[in-house]
């Protein structure tokens, strides 16, 4: 990993100084024998001056795989296409994969959109704008039309001749698919079943015909869990007339579950985790809304805390242990929370027979850990303070705390997720905010049934 590091800042030294001398053809030679993904780290790290001397040393058509390994961080990446000229940009989107250069139009502002469409040609502005009329996170926004698609008439022998002069333009050609002749989608061809079979027979004879696919309006998480499951390189999309109309790869899948996880990680910590704030006021605005809407749920439990107030003056030793109870149930909502949203991410839980399974088992588990804790509780308080009834009265109000908090923290997300929301808004500070309320008012209710012994 060192080696390979050094090498990369060796290689970003090199470049400068070519591109400060002027020395074209030598920095052609040596950047194009990079991988894409090291021309990319290295482009990402130039000045914009520089980077205008890699348009004018490299053709669109060079610059293509570079771009399409830029675009796994597509909102980075409009800025590129402002300092081009409008014809490079345009002519480099045509020889980057369509997908990708979907995802690139689509952070450009209306005008500059329009303007590098039109000068495409007439054939990427069809396909390209057919991609972008599909709905924003469905498999129709994913998929690449570079793909090998065959009449089902042909023999192998034929198909092996059109993989030999369309294939170098596609993005995959492990899987061959096969249509009929209006394009409905009619089963696939392995490239090694294609090579291992007797030129002469025809793809509809060795074809696998129970075939799985997707539609253009199916959700991208459907899609991702779909070529999981099947353990896909990639998986076909069909239009409401089963015709074949793109593909979607592997990793534009990894794309989608990692942007999926963070969507998460977002919602149990009520931060975008994946903000890029160039400053900390930006990001601190950003953050503002929903601590200030923490701020008021937890006025509630300040209020409570407040109605209890005389309780707590007659017996000080009681206000000692709110934290540890109200920490302690919050430490068991997060986790019930944190399974929950796993649960309800990969699908685990989607009928209502599985939800009350999870639910019977968060209860369940709510039960064992608020018992083995609440009696952890009760010996430790009532050796501590030498006073078995203020041991009782944790140690019972840490038992239904915990239980109230994995309840609240794996039925609250299946609520909101039921109502048609995303359950990752059932974040982390929510979820421990919502049970200091609940552990507030279990302690001090079960201290005034035991106010006499104390």
């Amino acid at each position: 990993m060192k080696d390979t590091q050094k090498k990369h800042e060796l290689n970003l030294d090199q470049i400068i100084t070519l591109l400060k001398e002027k020395d074209y053809e030598k920095f052609d030679e040596i950047f194009l024998s990079l991988h894409a993904y090291d021309q990319a780290q290295i482009f990402e790290k130039l000045t914009e001056y520089e980077r205008r001397a890699i348009y004018y040393i490299l053709s669109p058509e060079a610059s293509a795989d570079l771009f399409d390994m830029l675009s796994e961080d597509v909102e980075e990446l409009d800025v590129y296409f402002y300092e081009m000229e409008a014809d490079y940009a345009a002519h480099l989107l045509e020889n980057m994969y369509n997908d990708n250069a979907v995802d690139v139009l689509e952070h450009l502002d209306l005008e500059k959109r329009n303007q590098l469409i039109a000068l495409m040609d007439e054939e990427s502005q069809l396909e390209i704008t057919q991609m972008m009329s599909y709905g924003e996170d469905t498999a129709g926004s994913l998929l690449t039309t570079e793909f090998i698609s065959l009449n089902q008439e042909l023999t192998t022998q034929e198909s092996l001749e059109l993989l030999k002069q369309d294939g170098p333009a596609a993005e995959m050609i492990y899987y061959l698919y096969v249509v009929d002749s209006q394009g409905h989608f009619q089963g696939v061809v392995s490239l090694r079943d294609l090579v291992f079979s007797q030129p002469d027979i025809q793809l509809k004879e060795i074809m696998t015909q129970n075939i799985i696919y997707a539609s253009v309006d199916d959700d991208q998480e459907d899609v991702a869990h779909l070529i999981r499951d099947y353990d896909f390189l990639a998986v076909p999309v069909v239009n409401h007339n089963r015709q074949l109309v793109g593909i979607i790869t592997v990793d534009d899948i990894v794309d989608v579950i990692d942007a999926e996880a963070a969507e998460d990680y977002s919602g149990l910590a009520a931060v975008d985790v994946d903000e890029k704030h160039d400053s900390p006021f930006a990001a601190a605005t950003n953050r503002m809304p929903w601590l200030i809407s923490l701020l008021v749920l937890g006025m509630g439990t300040s209020s409570l805390i407040s109605f209890f107030e005389g309780l707590v003056s007659q017996v000080a030793i009681l206000a000692v242990f709110i934290s540890l109870i109200t920490g302690t149930a919050g430490n068991a909502g997060t986790q019930s929370l944190a399974v929950a949203i796993r649960r309800i991410s990969s699908r685990e839980i989607e009928e209502d027979t599985h939800k009350f399974s999870f639910f019977l088992n968060e209860l369940t588990v709510g039960i064992v850990t608020g018992t083995a804790v609440g009696l952890a509780a009760f010996a430790i308080v009532g050796i501590w303070q030498k006073n078995l009834y203020l041991g009782i009265i944790v140690g019972v109000a840490m038992l239904f705390a915990v239980i109230v908090s994995t309840l609240a923290g794996s039925f609250v997300p299946i609520l909101i997720e039921k109502l048609g929301f995303d359950p990752a808004v059932a974040s982390g500070p929510f979820i421990t905010t919502l049970t200091d309320l609940t552990s507030v008012l279990i302690y001090f209710s079960i201290a005034s049934a035991f106010m006499s012994y104390l």
